[in-house]
């Protein structure tokens, strides 16, 4: 009796010891899929029967602007403001258990952005029934995207070794025009005509504060950790003061935004740059959006980085023209009369010298900045 015991005893260990190396096996599965879907460029989405948001992959989040937490849960018509071609893809492809194919559809996404993409919808077979499906989307524009940031990095390193060697030429000669300037105010006993040097000595240090802005920061980078939001409740005051009460500055904040490696002072005064210029491109009154969003797995020019913040200041302003909108970061390059054409320029210096990116979109009543920021750097 104890030797059956003692069998059926073992029997069951071994069925028990099998029965978790089963589940293991199942684990290992399912932690391998999630982490080819994590590393996919390809938005992944997956809807349930009643078409509510079940599983979106880094991708996914960086296309619908928004983090899992955020999203999961909401039905496509909540995801997409033109849903319609989306919901009847998911439908037909629930219905007839096949998959559906559309090339070239245009999304309108959540706060005005919109993306060019081809959409496959599959449904997930469980019996002889569809209870979910998988939606595939290509996003055709970021290929434009990452091919505009190369040419932006390569632009901003060009046209700051040019500004450097203008700097050089130009700076020996204003010293050696200043001390002219003040010998020969020390020979003049004519008040009158010492008022001239004073000119020539005042528009001397103007040109050579002109100059020093446009090398940039000289300084090298203090960094610490730091919060993003912060940052920009510090420039929101500095900008809310300047303009009183004519344009609303609105948050938009994302929380889940850990802290990030920076030089605060630096990334303070690149968004100043960028939020006072759309401050100034704003006539009467209007708006102002300060928009913040994690990303996963996100190009930066052709560098794919682990974590990436960010940052959209969106104002209401009549846009900036079209004939200068490839040219914003140059320079001297501005739509203002009153304007240096300085201020995107040397913020564009600063976010490289972080790894980062401004983007610029403009249209009449609709234009974004877009600051992108590694959290964590690629190894």
């Amino acid at each position: 009796m104890r030797a059956v015991l003692a069998q059926a005893t073992a029997v069951g260990l071994v069925l028990a010891l099998e029965r978790s190396m089963l589940a293991l096996k199942r684990q290992q599965n399912l932690d391998l899929q999630r982490r080819i879907l994590d590393n996919l460029n390809s938005a992944i989405l997956m809807f349930d029967h009643g078409l509510r948001l079940s599983y979106l992959n880094p991708a996914a989040e960086r296309l619908l602007a928004g983090s899992a937490r955020q999203l999961l849960g909401h039905k496509a018509g909540e995801l997409f403001l033109n849903a319609g071609p989306i919901e009847q893809m998911l439908t037909a492809a629930l219905d007839s258990d096949d998959s559906v194919t559309r090339r070239e559809l245009e999304l309108e996404l959540m706060h005005s952005n919109r993306a060019t993409v081809d959409v496959t919808v599959t449904p997930v077979l469980e019996g002889t029934a569809g209870s979910e499906v998988l939606v595939e989307l290509i996003e055709l524009d970021r290929f434009l995207r990452i091919t505009r940031d190369e040419s932006l990095y390569s632009q901003q390193v060009v046209t700051r070794e040019l500004v450097r060697g203008l700097a050089h030429e130009v700076k020996n000669p204003l010293g050696g025009l200043r001390g002219a300037a003040q010998l020969l105010a020390k020979q003049l006993d004519n008040a009158d005509l010492q008022e001239y040097t004073d000119v020539i000595i005042s528009e001397a240090d103007r040109l050579q504060s002109l100059v020093n802005r446009m090398l940039g920061p000289s300084t090298r980078h203090a960094l610490r950790n730091t919060n993003i939001h912060e940052v920009l409740e510090r420039v929101r005051s500095l900008v809310s003061a300047e303009v009183g009460g004519r344009i609303m500055l609105r948050r938009d904040y994302d929380p889940s935004i850990p802290e990030m490696q920076v030089d605060r002072e630096q990334l303070i005064q690149a968004l100043l740059n960028v939020v006072r210029n759309a401050a100034q491109a704003i006539p009467a009154e209007g708006e102002i959006v300060l928009r913040t969003r994690v990303l996963r797995k996100c190009f930066v020019g052709s560098k794919r980085h682990p974590l990436v913040a960010r940052i959209e200041i969106i104002d209401d302003g009549p846009g900036i023209p079209k004939e200068i909108q490839d040219r914003i970061f140059y320079p001297m390059v501005t739509g203002r009369a009153e304007g240096t054409g300085l201020g995107l320029s040397i913020a564009q210096n600063l976010l490289q010298q972080h790894d980062g990116l401004i983007e610029c979109t403009s249209a009449p009543g609709h234009t974004v900045f877009t600051l992108l920021i590694p959290i964590q750097r690629e190894q």
